[in-house]
C-alpha cells in the first residue's frame, strides 16, 4: 500500500472536518503554527495542504487574517 504524503493526509483530515461540520462555513482554521504542532510536521506540508484545499474551493486565505472555510462543502461518499 503506498504511503500517503503528509500534505495529502492533512488535506483529507481538513476535508473530513469540513464535511462533518466541525469546521463550518466561514469558520477560521487554526493557525499554521497550531496545525504544524497538531499534525507533527513542519509548516511546509500544512501550507501545501491548504493550497490543495484552496484550489478545490474549500478554503480561502486572507493575508494577515487567516484561512477560512468557504460556503462550499465537499461531497460525502
Amino acid at each position: 500500500m503506498p504511503r500517503i504524503s503528509d500534505r495529502q493526509r492533512i488535506a483529507q483530515d481538513i476535508r473530513d472536518k469540513i464535511a462533518s461540520g466541525e469546521y463550518g462555513s466561514g469558520a477560521k482554521l487554526p493557525s499554521l503554527r497550531e496545525m504544524s504542532a497538531h499534525y507533527g510536521v513542519s509548516a511546509e506540508p500544512v501550507r501545501s495542504a491548504l493550497l490543495i484545499l484552496q484550489a478545490e474551493g474549500l478554503v480561502e486565505g486572507h493575508q494577515g487574517k487567516g484561512v477560512y472555510v468557504t460556503g462550499t462543502r465537499p461531497a460525502t461518499d
